[in-house]
């Protein structure tokens, strides 16, 4: 696990939302002990700020295990969050009847600085154990949505995206360089689809595309995903007018939507 990184300037908010972050991160009621070997904040400040979010309902915490977890506050600013601001309830429909005519798993990403940020997955009839999850956080240097939507930034926050990436070659296919990466997203910007070539995880690969405001700015990426066991990236590539046609589909259905600006 990552530990988090200060950053100047931010005050309690900043320090409150690391340990929030920090607590997330860990996928399961965790104990102080553990938060504390994970944070970058002194003991007696990490415990005030956890005790503070306790008391606000930010964060829960289990008496007979000792643990703390997401509370149910945040739970729902997390509920109010997706409702509002995030492409999923607008693109449900959308990706519900594209992963039925497909067969296969459809994602739904929006960017969240160089990350992706899965707010939606529906499953084919056969679903496949992947890392994406909605609610997850994942690469996107080594994901076919995180690609798509990179393509489409402006030089100014490509360059921050392309520098915020860890490179870590999770397989033998994966971008182990800003200069790799950065010449396959202008061949993305370029046709409009991108690919996961099992980058990220052996196995499994996708199409991805671009949801375009009016403006060409990337408001979020669709993607079909399947294995290799199932398809190939040919296979794939005859899929993408489908693809596109449903992003396109979402954009016109967002189009009077106001998103975060990337």
């Amino acid at each position: 696990m990552n530990t988090q990184t200060p950053r100047q300037g931010d005050g309690t908010i900043g320090k409150a939302l690391d340990v929030l972050d920090l607590v997330a991160g860990f996928e399961r009621p965790v104990r102080f002990s553990e938060i504390l070997a994970q944070s970058t904040h002194p003991k007696a400040t990490l415990y005030r700020l956890i005790q503070t979010l306790t008391n606000l309902g930010m964060l829960r915490y289990d008496v007979d295990r000792q643990t703390y977890a997401p509370g149910l506050r945040l739970v729902r600013l997390a509920h109010a969050a997706w409702r509002q601001s995030s492409l999923a309830p607008i693109a449900r429909p959308h990706i519900d009847a594209l992963s039925e005519a497909m067969g296969e798993t459809v994602h739904l990403a929006q960017l969240d600085g160089g990350q992706v940020l899965y707010v939606d997955k529906r499953n084919a009839a056969e679903p496949l154990e992947m890392f994406s999850q909605a609610g997850k956080v994942g690469p996107g240097y080594c994901t076919g949505v995180g690609k798509a939507m990179m393509a489409f930034l402006s030089d100014e926050a490509r360059a921050s995206a392309l520098a915020q990436q860890a490179y870590f070659a999770h397989t033998a296919h994966t971008h182990t360089s800003a200069e790799s990466l950065a010449a396959e997203l202008d061949e993305i910007r370029a046709g409009g689809i991108a690919f996961d070539r099992e980058e990220h995880e052996p196995g499994i690969i996708c199409v991805a595309a671009p949801i375009l405001s009016d403006a060409g700015r990337a408001i979020g990426a669709l993607s079909i995903t399947t294995s290799t066991a199932r398809k190939s990236l040919t296979d794939l590539s005859a899929l993408a007018p489908h693809l596109r046609s449903t992003a396109h589909d979402i954009a016109q259905a967002a189009a009077n939507w106001q998103f975060p600006s990337q």
